[in-house]
């Protein structure tokens, strides 16, 4: 701005300096002009006066005068001139200063001399005998005068220059030194020029607009990043060429990728089909779902095209992390075959049974026998159902479950009390090592785990084997350790035996009559108590299960 200032004084000054040359070339070339016609007439009336009285011979006798004398009679014939010879002159009746000077007595005239070559004044005056003495002299010429002053004019120039640089730039420097230091914090409160307040007043009143929608602005920002830092979900807002205006923190954590660098492509993120056809049909306006595979994930995207005004201006993708639902149904569906399977085999036992009683087919000795078969069938399959509507329970972790103080100690008392003749016939002996511990919880479901640990405990032992139940009770958990010296697990098949029907060896598990249910139940009711189950199995040597209540 002082620049411009600067400029726009130092060329004002610069003009005005021209005008004033001007102006003063024109008065000198005025004045000089009057000078010289007065000189001229005074000095044809000296020389007229001489002529008078001495006639040529005056004329001749005047040596080299700086003017051009020219004397003419009557009938304009040049009698004398001292510049020139009169003989070869033309007659001069006719020039205008000459005829002036016959009708009014003197004539004046400033024209270009064919006969000098030069610009030249004429004067003439009418004598007294009827001649006319006529006296010229060179022009002076403001532009000859500027020549002749070159060297003081340009020194005086050059001063004039400096000066108007000078004060161009202090007055530029005093002019703009109040803008400079208005404080655009508080423009009102800056002492500056009266022309300027309006503006600066104008200037604080849309500052304070200004404030506020910034001010708004950052709120609406606020809400909306603590809104998407704060979902699950992930988001991604693309503009209509795909590259990524915003996103939030669940996009990455479901992507398992870093934050994108400013003006990344959407491609660059993840390149697999599934994502490549959302977004391309989101970007040519249409919606689309698809479900897509990452890092052992399955993810759900909705992407919707964004438009304005019926022109696309960008794409949203919402992703949703759908693992654990499309793992619930992969085991539901599983759950349903598994159990369509497992009831199978005891109603056809039970069918087979009774068609051979009805059939007659069994004599009155052995009709115990089979009664006693359909009996325990029926009885496996009551405990099957009885454990499925469990599990159902508790996967559902109906809040109907009232939860209250349970004696784990005497918990695992009656719980080996219920086992031991089973222990005893298949001749497994049962330690116990507990001690006093107190934990909240459903006590049916609790007696439910600890009796199904120790079930398979003594099912899955060889005879005279040992099964071991330990309880205790430290500073910040609850151990219930159930160990035995049976057939051990598989590494292979130990991370999936809490599974519903999972059985680790098939022939094995039918020799056991077990419904496949009972290590599920207990990773079902751990999940109920917030507790942690360890497994450790070698195969031959046992397994130890070990259930971490929080104290």
């Amino acid at each position: 701005m002082t620049k411009r200032i600067f400029r726009a004084i130092f060329g004002l000054t610069m003009v005005m300096m021209l005008a004033v040359i001007g102006l003063v070339f024109g008065m000198m070339n005025a004045y000089f002009s009057s000078e010289q016609r007065d000189d001229l007439r005074s000095q044809a009336v000296f020389i007229g006066a001489e002529i008078q009285d001495g006639g040529l011979a005056y004329l001749e006798k005047i040596q080299k005068p700086s003017q051009r004398i020219t004397w003419i009679d009557e009938s304009g014939t040049v009698l004398f001139d001292s510049k020139a010879n009169p003989q070869k002159m033309d007659n001069h009746k006719e020039r205008e200063e000459v005829a002036a000077a016959f009708e009014t007595g003197e004539g004046f005239s400033v024209r270009y001399s064919k006969t000098l070559s030069e610009k030249t004044v004429y004067y003439a005056l009418k004598l007294d005998d009827g001649t006319v003495l006529r006296i010229s002299d060179l022009t002076i010429s403001p532009i000859a005068l500027f020549f002749t002053m070159t060297q003081p004019l340009a020194i005086i120039l050059l001063l004039a220059i400096l000066f108007s640089v000078f004060l161009a730039f202090q007055t530029a420097k005093k002019i703009t030194k109040p803008i400079n230091d208005i404080d655009l914090e508080q423009p009102e409160l800056a002492v500056v020029y009266d022309e300027l307040a309006p503006l600066l007043r104008r200037i604080a009143v849309q500052k304070k607009q200004i404030h506020l929608q910034v001010r708004e602005l950052q709120c609406q920002k606020q809400e909306f990043d603590t809104i998407t830092s704060n979902m699950q979900e992930g988001l991604l807002v693309l503009d209509a060429h795909g590259d990524v205006l915003s996103y939030n923190i669940g996009a990455l954590h479901l992507m398992g990728i870093e934050a994108p660098r400013e003006k990344a492509n959407v491609f660059q993120l993840n390149r697999s089909e599934g994502f490549r056809c959302s977004v391309e049909a989101a970007l040519a306006g249409a919606h689309r779902e698809e479900k897509i595979q990452i890092g052992g994930k399955v993810c759900q995207i909705f992407a919707n095209p964004v438009l304005q005004e019926d022109t696309l201006a960008g794409a949203i993708l919402l992703l949703f992390d759908v693992t654990e639902r499309e793992e619930g149904e992969r085991l539901r569906r599983e759950f349903t075959a598994n159990v369509s399977h497992e009831l199978k085999t005891p109603l056809t036992s039970i069918s087979g049974f009774a068609e051979i009683m009805k059939n007659g087919m069994v004599h009155g000795d052995d009709v115990p026998r089979f009664a006693g078969k359909i009996y325990d069938e029926a009885q496996r399959l009551i405990q099957m159902v009885q454990d499925i509507i469990g599990l159902s329970k508790l996967d559902e972790k109906q809040n109907t479950m009232e939860k209250e103080s349970v004696d784990l100690e005497s918990l695992i008392q009656d719980t080996v009390r219920r086992l031991e003749p089973i222990a005893d016939k298949k001749g497994v002996a049962i330690a116990v090592n507990v001690e006093p511990a107190m934990i909240t919880g459903v006590k049916q479901v609790l007696q439910e785990m600890i009796y199904n640990l120790c079930d398979n405990a003594i099912r899955y032992n060889y005879e005279n084997g040992k099964v071991t139940i330990s309880l205790e009770n430290k500073e910040n958990e609850i151990l219930v350790t159930v160990s035995d010296t049976g057939m051990g697990i598989d590494p292979k098949h130990q991370a999936r035996v809490f599974e519903r029907f999972y059985r680790a060896n098939e022939s094995r598990s039918k020799e056991t009559e077990g419904t496949g249910l009972g290590l599920s139940i207990v990773k079902h009711g751990a999940m109920l108590h917030d507790a942690k189950i360890n497994l450790t199995s070698e195969l031959k040597k046992g397994t130890k299960i070990t259930l971490v209540f929080p104290n």
